[in-house]
């Protein structure tokens, strides 16, 4: 299924020279950072990468435009749906005994403590179906060690040491794009990521997202790549690494994961995600943006769109548009934003004939709308992310700005037009 997405984007970069896969590989990432890159010979691999470095090109795909984007990751997320279990997968056309080494994993910048998986996905059954992002730093042949921000995965991993025993799991790459924005998304415990992407399917082509049952673990019949592995209670150390800020993350003690099997279609395409590229910032940032909007809309009923920035990395920075029904809503909508995100730094409110999606109509009203002494609200020493290199032992000071008009004075502040 990838190559066909690959193929089908007009704005496609083909490479066809060879390219290593250390360093250089980066280079042509970074060249072409809003555009779709194939790589034809990448050490003997096709190599594909920056594939939905766009919201408009993800917002194509999944049929709607990017208002459209917004609502339907929100309505997948409210109301999961079953995904169903087919009996045959492209991928089972080919197993093998896997050596890392010979797969076309990148070693993306200079100080990068290793070759990296950016875009592999992990799935682990326990009480639920988990899916979820982890880049996994390559050790040897067969060893990798991933790291576990301490969610979902990471709980499973830690009842499988406590009991004496290792996660077993699949863990797959070169997945379309609702099943990327599915593991990307932050939801209760319990709740199937599987599920979400079967909803965006459902909703974006009419039908729901299949899997194949490998071994009792559900695992998707549109990967390329699908591995057999188990996550050890066994630790080494993990990083350097680039991430989303496009600053170096701090090295830390991390689980072994031994790679026991590999399954691909034929002609597989592996998908190299850029750290801190376009694309990254999509797949990690999108799925936040329903989590503001769902809290925004708490506090302001008429709440019209939600953006993570691209200069805030799709993580730090949001533009929020809502109707004002009475003073006070846009700094609500501040702070609730800031609880809807909490590694969000700053936010600015706008009114809704402001598009959140033109950084110069954004800017345009905090020049004409927009007070430091009136309308700055300033949280310090507040927790935030730890991706942020300016902030200090996980804490950050917030700032957001309402950029709305006065409800009083509306008329004094509309841009003008032709309209009558």
């Amino acid at each position: 299924m990838l190559r066909e997405i690959v193929e089908s984007f007009e704005d496609l970069v083909v490479i066809d020279k060879p390219v290593k896969k250390e360093l250089e590989l980066t280079k042509f990432l970074l060249k072409y950072k809003d555009k779709p890159v194939l790589f034809k010979d990448v050490e003997g691999w096709e190599v594909a990468g920056n594939l939905w470095s766009s919201r408009e090109r993800i917002a194509k795909f999944l049929n709607t435009d990017n208002k459209g984007l917004l609502e339907l990751l929100y309505e997948a997320m409210e109301k999961p749906k079953p995904f169903s279990v087919v009996e045959k997968a492209e991928f089972l056309k080919n197993r093998e005994k896997v050596n890392l080494l010979e797969l076309p994993i990148p070693k993306y910048y200079p100080k990068d403590g290793g070759p990296y998986l950016t875009s592999a996905m992990v799935i682990a059954k326990k009480e639920f179906v988990n899916v979820s992002f982890h880049r996994m730093m390559v050790l040897d042949e067969e060893r990798a060690v991933i790291r576990l921000v301490p969610r979902h995965l990471y709980s499973m991993w830690k009842d499988s040491v406590e009991h004496g025993e290792e996660l077993e799991v699949r863990i797959v790459l070169g997945n379309p794009v609702h099943l990327l924005l599915a593991g990307a998304t932050s939801v209760a415990y319990g709740v199937s990521e599987l599920e979400i992407a079967s909803a965006i399917s459902l909703k974006a082509f009419g039908r729901p997202l299949e899997v194949i049952n490998l071994d009792g673990i559900p695992t998707p019949v549109d990967s390329e790549f699908v591995f057999k592995a188990k996550i050890t209670d066994e630790v080494a150390d993990e990083g350097p690494f680039v991430d989303i800020t496009g600053t170096y993350d701090i090295v830390r003690k991390q689980p072994i994961v031994i790679f026991e099997e590999m399954y691909h279609v034929d002609d597989p395409i592996f998908h190299a995600l850029l750290p801190g590229g376009y694309e990254h910032y999509m797949l990690m940032g999108l799925p936040k943006e329903p989590q503001i909007y769902a809290s925004v809309k708490k506090v302001v009923p008429k709440v019209h769109g939600v953006r993570l920035t691209e200069g805030g990395c799709m993580w730090l920075h949001a533009v929020v548009s809502i109707t004002k029904q009475h003073e006070g809503d846009g700094k609500n909508a501040i702070l609730a934003a800031f609880a809807g995100h909490p590694s969000l730094k700053r936010v600015v409110v706008v009114d809704e004939d402001v598009n959140i999606y033109d950084d110069r109509e954004v800017e345009w009203a905090i020049a004409t709308r927009f007070q430091p002494d009136r309308d700055l609200v300033i949280i310090p020493n507040a927790r935030g992310s730890s991706l942020d290199p300016s902030g200090k032992d996980g804490l950050t000071a917030k700032w957001g700005i309402d950029a709305t008009k006065p409800l009083d004075k509306k008329k004094e502040f509309e841009k003008a037009s032709l309209d009558f």
